[in-house]
């Protein structure tokens, strides 16, 4: 596995508390979302470094650049259909050309001029925005804000291949560390590195409401 993995106890004293905060591993080149699926999906992405066969690119398909995000959403992949966990290494060249195209999810009225603006966006748009409480390892939910990303269209086209640099299976990792939330362990708990991604335009932050 390449992530790079600390343990949880060191990330959570000096992660933020509150506020909306894209929380990932990256770097320059790259950066890590997680997706979970169906093993016949799943399996056919990790041994081919691209999303084909059974995956549709008809539908919306959502990424979360935040791992602990992605356990409370899949259950820690118990949940079924959710079975194989990924982790996309994603151009992040691509990750902000999303961002820069996002239309949030619901109405947001300091944002958009009327709620028919809004809709107009939305039909418009290749890209959800949508912010939603992260949550601790057990589920419960935090203060601090995680961003999820919905994409379709000509962009999940792009999404499915262009886009991905690497598709990793984690699935073992995560059954691994499952096992110490099960038994209250989180001394033992390993989790990818992540910090907030700084992002350079003023107007983008704005726009996402980073803190």
């Amino acid at each position: 596995m390449k992530l790079n993995i600390k343990p949880y106890i060191e990330q959570q004293k000096v992660w933020p508390k509150t506020g909306h905060h894209i929380m990932a591993q990256y770097d320059e080149s790259e950066i890590i979302v997680y997706q979970s699926y169906r093993p016949e999906i799943g399996n056919f992405a990790s041994d081919n470094n691209y999303f084909g066969g059974a995956f549709s690119l008809n539908r919306m398909t959502w990424i979360k650049p935040n791992f602990l995000w992605m356990m409370y959403r899949n259950g820690w992949a118990t949940k079924e259909g959710q079975e194989t966990v990924l982790a996309i290494h994603l151009r992040r060249d691509a990750f902000e050309r999303y961002l820069n195209q996002a239309v949030y999810s619901s109405y947001q009225s300091d944002l958009y001029e009327t709620r028919e603006h809004w809709q107009e966006e939305v039909q418009n748009s290749s890209i959800r925005l949508q912010w939603d409480p992260d949550h601790d390892p057990y589920g419960a939910k935090l203060e601090r804000r995680a961003i999820q990303i919905g994409i379709r269209g000509n962009e999940v086209k792009q999404y499915a291949k262009d886009d991905i640099l690497e598709i990793e299976d984690i699935t073992p990792f995560v059954k691994e560390q499952y096992n110490h939330v099960l038994n209250n362990q989180l001394d033992k708990l390993m989790v990818p590195e992540e910090h907030p991604l700084i992002l350079d335009s003023e107007s983008l932050k704005q726009q996402l409401r980073l803190q």
